[in-house]
């Protein structure tokens, strides 16, 4: 067995150099020895750098409320309301001419009573009617349907009140009435008001 030396000065120097450097595999132990060449070197263990608390912005700690800079809400409608979405139609007759209609000024050549039948029941004499008086050269007629009344809501989908005062605009658009129409808006109140609806026709 081969004997051991003792370190020269210069390598117990660079010992105590790595000593320094090294960490302990068991950071709770409170120290540990060194053996060389017999020798007990304690070295205590080099506690962990604190870690330093990291700069934060003060704005970041301001109070806020939830939902502060929430613009607020209009509503929940989703489709105008029928008076709404004729008012916007844009204008397609004289302008002079329509403000005398909306105002009552100009008295309907023909008219029909669209109250009380069904659907579709309706559908076919609003045609008949209409393409009628074009032919015939009429301008202005009424048509009455009635403000409805709310029936018995036995579904789980809510029913619409005056179906047919909201299907006869619709009709008006569509082929074959939407070509002979130019223009449609609800009735003077003398006329009907809400519960009928002045159509302007086109010339032949």
């Amino acid at each position: 067995m081969s004997r051991r030396r003792t370190l020269r000065p210069e390598e117990e120097e660079l010992w105590q150099i790595v000593a320094r450097s090294a960490r302990p595999l068991h950071p709770k132990t409170k120290g540990y020895l060194s053996r060389i060449d017999g020798a007990a070197h304690p070295h205590p263990p080099v506690p962990d750098p604190k870690p330093q608390q990291a700069d934060i912005p003060k704005s970041w700690l301001e109070p806020f409320r939830l939902g502060q800079k929430a613009r607020p809400a209009k509503g929940h409608d989703l489709q105008p309301s029928l008076a709404e979405s004729l008012r916007e139609a844009p204008l397609q007759m004289d302008a002079r001419q329509h403000g005398r209609m909306i105002r009552g000024k100009l008295a309907p050549e023909a008219r029909i009573d669209l109250h009380g039948m069904t659907l579709a029941e309706a559908h076919p004499e609003l045609i008949r009617f209409v393409l009628n008086a074009q032919a015939a050269g009429l301008r202005l007629v009424l048509v009455i349907t009635g403000k409805g009344k709310r029936g018995e809501d036995i579904g789980p989908i809510p029913q619409r009140m005056g179906a047919l005062r909201h299907q006869v605009p619709q009709w008006l658009r569509l082929p074959p009435l939407g070509p002979a129409v130019l223009q449609v808006t609800e009735a003077h109140l003398k006329h009907g008001g809400a519960g009928a609806y002045y159509v302007y026709l086109r010339r032949r």
